[in-house]
C-alpha cells in the first residue's frame, strides 16, 4: 500500500508535467492586481443568482444574462471590493477588465475567532491574525503544523529527537495551553493537538485565523495561551477539481486531490485527500538514530453545504486520519516493537472526527454548532507500551441579537471528555462534563469607540465553579487607524494523566494532594494597525502589540516524593510571558512584496522563589516573506525563513557536555512559481538554503544514544545516574534535548492543477 500510493504521486508529477508542455447577452472578462492573474475572484450581479469565480488566469465569464442594468460586485480575499453599473444589451458580449486594489493580506478579511460571529477584521475588538492559502504556498509543507514556522510568534515545538512529536507555542506558552480549532469548533485537545493540524488539503482551508492570549470567555478550557481557527472552503468557493503533488530530496512524497461535487441543486459536497510518505531512514549526524520519523499518513475530509431558505446556514464536515510513524536506531524493523534489543518508537494512530452547523428556522439567530472526535493511539516508546483512547464531544447553541448599539451575543454549551490509557496515572477512565453558559456585549458609545465586555460560568466537575470574564476596547481613529486594548482570563481543567509515557514503570498510585484548582492565565494585550496608501499605490500595513500574560495554578505529577505514587498538586508558581510583536506589510505596485515579523519576549518560571528562564522558550523570533512576479516570464520568487534567539534547553545535570542554551539560529528557504501554463502550476526551491541542524557545537543530541535501555547505566540509591568510566557524564538515555528539526537542506519539486 505505500509503494502504491508513492507511485500513484510520483506519476502524478510526471503525468502532470508532461501535460504542461439572439436573445440573451454575456459578459466577460479578466481580474487583475496590478496586471497578475487574479484567481478565485468572486464575480456576482447584485439581486441575481448569476455569479462565478475567475480561473488560474484571472479570467471569467458569465452567459445567458437576461439583457438590462446591473451592479456587478467582485471580491477576492486581501482586496477592497469593488462595483460597478453595467448596461447589458440583447446580443451583445460585453468585455471587462478589472484591477483590484490591494490591501494587507491580514488586514481586511472577515474573522470569526475573536468574537464568535463574522466581522471584519478591522471592526473586531478583539487582534485577530488572518492567514490565507496563498501564504501557505510560498513554503509548501505537508502539514499546517510546519506552515505555522513562518508565523510571527508562533512556533512548531518538536518535543522529541526520537518520535517527532510536537506542539504549537504561542507568545512562548506550553502546547497544552493552545487551543486548535476546524471551523470553529474545538475537535482538538490533548492527543490530537497535532493531528488536527496535520492531513488537511491546503486547498481546502480558506483561512487560518489566531487569537494571541486567552480566550476562554468564549471557547472554554485548553485556550489559555491563545487559539488556532482553520476555516475550511464553502463549496461554492472551492475549485471544481484540485490536485497539488510535492516531492523532496530526502525522499518525501506529499500528494493532496479533492473536487467539489453537485448532489443535488441545493447540495454541495466538498472533498479532499492528503496522503504523504516518508521511509528512508537517514542519519545524518552519525548517532545511529534517525533524523527524521518515519511517516505513511492518509487523511480522509469531505464537507456537505446546503442552502436552505433565507440563507440560513448548514453544513456537516467529517475527517478520517491514520498514521504510522516510528523513529529510532537505524536498525530497527517492526519485528522489534516493543522489544529491548533494538530501540525504536513506533505510533500507530487511528482518528476521525465530525462537525457541524445549523442555523435554526427563526427570525432571530440561532446557530446550533456541534462536533465530536474519536482519537485511538497504540504506541511503543522502547521497551514501554501506550496504549490510549480519548473522545470529545462538544455542542453550543449562540444567539446573535442586535439592540440599538448593543451587539449582544448569549450562549451555552457542554463539553464531554473521555480519556484512558493503560498506564499507572490512569486507574480507570477518566470522564469529565463541562456545561457552561457565556454573554458578551459590544457597546458602540460613540461613532469611533466601542467596549466589548464579557463573561462565561463554567462547571468542572473536578474544580467545580469556574468564571472567566474578559474585556475590550477599540478606538476607531480613523478608516486607517485602529487602537485595540484587551485583557482577559484562560482557565484549562487537568486531566489526570501525563504525556511522558516512557517514564512510568511499575503500578503506583494515584494520589491527588489537595483539592485541585483549574489553571488560570491572565492576559493584557495592547494592539496598534496602522495603513498606508501612497499616492504612486504602494501599501503599507503595520501591525504592532505589548503583551502580559501571568499563568499560574500549574498542575503537574510528583513521580519523585514517594517511588509508589503518583502525586497531583498545584504548584507554589507562576510563569509569566511579556513582550512585544510587530507586523509590517508592504505591497509595491512592481509586484515586490514584503512580510516581516518580529517578536521580543521574556518567558519566565518561578517556583519556590527562584526564577528562571522557561526550558525551549526563545527570546526573540524573526519571520520574513519577500516575494516579486517577473510578469513577463509568469515566475514568481518566495524567499521566506525564520530566526529564533537563544532558548534554555533540557540538559540532565552538571555533567552534561551540552550546551545549556541554544544559538540564535535560522531556517531559510527558496521558491520559484512558474504560472504561464493554462489550470498549471509548477514550483520548485531549495528548503533550509544554510543547512542548518541542531548538532552543531555539540557533542551529540540524544543523550546516551549508544545505550537506549540504560544496560550500561550504574544508579544510586536515590535511582540517580552515577559517573563511571562507560557512562563519564552520569547521563541516561533521553531524545528530549531538542529545538530545532534535524533536517538538512533538501530540494523540492511540484505540480499543481486547478479547475475552477
Amino acid at each position: 500500500m505505500k509503494l502504491f500510493y508513492k507511485n500513484i504521486t510520483l506519476i502524478w508529477i510526471a503525468f502532470a508535467s508532461s501535460c504542461c508542455f439572439g436573445q440573451f447577452t454575456s459578459l466577460k472578462g479578466k481580474v487583475t492586481d496590478n496586471g497578475e492573474p487574479l484567481p478565485l475572484a468572486n464575480i456576482l450581479l447584485k439581486g441575481t443568482q448569476v455569479g462565478t469565480a475567475t480561473d488560474i488566469d484571472g479570467v471569467f465569464e458569465l452567459s445567458g444574462i437576461p439583457p438590462g442594468d446591473y451592479v456587478m460586485l467582485v471580491s477576492s480575499l486581501g482586496y477592497r471590493p469593488y462595483q460597478t453599473k453595467i448596461s447589458l444589451e440583447a446580443g451583445a458580449n460585453k468585455t471587462m477588465n478589472i484591477q483590484l486594489e490591494a490591501t494587507a493580506q491580514t488586514l481586511d478579511e472577515t474573522v470569526v475567532s475573536g468574537t464568535l460571529k463574522p466581522v471584519s477584521r478591522l471592526e473586531s475588538p478583539v487582534p485577530v491574525e488572518v492567514y490565507s492559502p496563498t501564504f501557505l504556498k510560498k513554503n509548501p509543507t505537508a502539514s499546517v503544523f510546519d506552515a505555522l514556522q513562518n508565523v510571527n510568534g508562533v512556533r512548531p515545538q518538536i518535543n522529541c529527537n526520537v518520535c517527532n512529536t510536537g506542539d504549537i507555542h504561542i507568545n512562548g506558552l506550553e502546547g497544552p495551553y493552545t487551543l486548535v480549532l476546524i471551523d470553529g469548533m474545538p475537535i482538538v485537545s490533548g492527543l490530537g493537538t497535532v493531528y488536527g493540524l496535520t492531513g488537511i488539503p491546503n486547498s481546502l482551508i480558506e483561512q487560518i485565523e489566531i487569537v494571541k492570549g486567552p480566550a476562554s470567555s468564549l471557547y472554554g478550557s485548553e485556550a489559555v495561551g491563545g487559539l488556532i481557527n482553520i476555516i475550511t472552503k464553502n463549496a461554492l468557493n472551492a475549485p471544481e477539481f484540485f490536485a497539488d503533488g510535492f516531492a523532496t530530496g530526502w525522499g518525501e512524497y506529499n500528494l493532496d486531490v479533492g473536487s467539489k461535487i453537485s448532489v443535488s441543486d441545493k447540495t454541495s459536497l466538498l472533498l479532499g485527500i492528503n496522503y504523504f510518505n516518508f521511509d528512508i531512514p537517514i542519519d545524518n549526524n552519525a548517532d545511529n538514530f534517525t533524523d527524521l520519523t518515519l511517516q505513511d499518513r492518509i487523511s480522509i475530509f469531505q464537507k456537505w453545504d446546503f442552502e436552505r431558505e433565507d440563507g440560513r446556514l448548514f453544513s456537516l464536515a467529517g475527517r478520517f486520519f491514520y498514521e504510522d510513524r516510528w523513529g529510532g536506531e537505524m536498525q530497527w524493523t517492526p519485528e522489534y516493537r516493543g522489544g529491548d534489543e533494538i530501540y525504536g518508537e513506533s505510533i500507530y494512530t487511528r482518528r476521525w472526527e465530525m462537525l457541524g452547523k445549523y442555523q435554526l428556522p427563526f427570525k432571530e439567530k440561532f446557530l446550533l454548532s456541534f462536533s465530536y472526535n474519536d482519537h485511538y493511539q497504540n504506541s511503543v516508546y522502547g521497551d514501554t507500551e501506550y496504549l490510549a483512547e480519548q473522545r470529545i464531544g462538544f455542542a453550543q447553541l449562540t444567539w446573535d441579537k442586535t439592540v440599538g448599539n448593543h451587539d449582544l451575543l448569549l450562549g451555552s454549551a457542554v463539553r464531554y471528555n473521555h480519556y484512558d490509557d493503560n498506564t499507572p496515572a490512569t486507574t480507570v477512565a477518566d470522564n469529565i462534563w463541562i456545561p457552561s453558559v457565556f454573554a458578551q456585549d459590544e457597546y458602540k458609545f460613540a461613532p469611533k469607540h466601542s467596549f466589548l465586555a464579557g463573561l462565561r460560568y463554567d462547571y468542572a466537575q473536578r474544580h467545580g465553579n469556574i468564571l472567566t470574564p474578559r474585556a475590550a476596547y477599540k478606538w476607531k481613529i480613523s478608516d486607517t487607524d485602529i487602537f485595540r486594548a484587551n485583557a482577559g482570563t484562560g482557565f484549562r481543567v487537568v486531566n489526570l494523566f501525563t504525556e511522558d509515557h516512557a517514564a512510568l514503570t511499575g503500578s503506583r498510585e494515584v494520589v491527588i494532594a489537595e483539592e485541585l484548582k483549574p489553571e488560570r492565565s491572565v492576559n493584557v494585550n495592547i494592539n496598534y494597525l496602522k495603513k498606508i496608501y501612497s499616492d504612486k499605490g504602494t501599501f503599507i500595513g503595520l501591525d504592532a502589540s505589548a503583551f502580559y500574560t501571568h499563568f499560574s495554578n500549574v498542575i503537574l505529577p510528583d513521580y519523585r516524593t514517594d517511588p509508589n505514587q503518583i502525586i497531583y498538586d498545584n504548584l507554589d508558581g507562576k510563569s509569566v510571558s511579556q513582550g512585544v510583536s510587530a507586523n509590517l506589510d508592504i505591497a509595491f505596485p512592481s509586484s515586490f512584496k514584503v512580510m516581516i515579523g518580529a517578536t521580543w519576549q521574556d518567558v519566565s518560571s518561578t517556583e519556590n522563589g527562584v526564577t528562571r528562564q522557561q526550558i525551549l522558550t526563545e527570546s526573540i523570533t524573526a519571520t520574513w516573506n519577500l516575494s516579486y512576479t517577473f510578469r513577463p516570464l509568469n515566475l514568481t520568487a518566495d524567499y521566506t525563513g525564520n530566526l529564533y534567539g537563544p532558548m534554555r534547553l533540557p540538559i540532565l545535570g552538571d555533567l552534561d557536555p551540552r550546551s545549556e542554551y541554544s544559538p540564535t539560529w535560522s531556517i531559510q528557504n527558496i521558491q520559484f512559481t512558474y504560472k504561464g501554463l493554462n489550470n498549471f502550476e509548477l514550483y520548485g526551491g531549495i528548503k533550509n538554503l544554510l543547512d542548518w541542524t541542531p548538532n552543531r557545537g555539540n557533542p551529540f543530541i540524544i543523550a546516551r544514544a549508544n545505550d537506549p535501555f540504560d544496560k550500561e547505566v550504574t544508579f544510586d540509591s536515590d535511582g540517580n545516574a552515577v559517573a563511571t568510566p562507560s557512562n563519564p557524564y552520569a547521563l541516561t538515555f533521553d531524545p528530549s534535548y531538542v529545538y530545532g528539526p534535524n533536517q538538512g537542506i533538501r530540494g523540492f519539486f511540484g505540480v499543481r492543477y486547478t479547475v475552477f
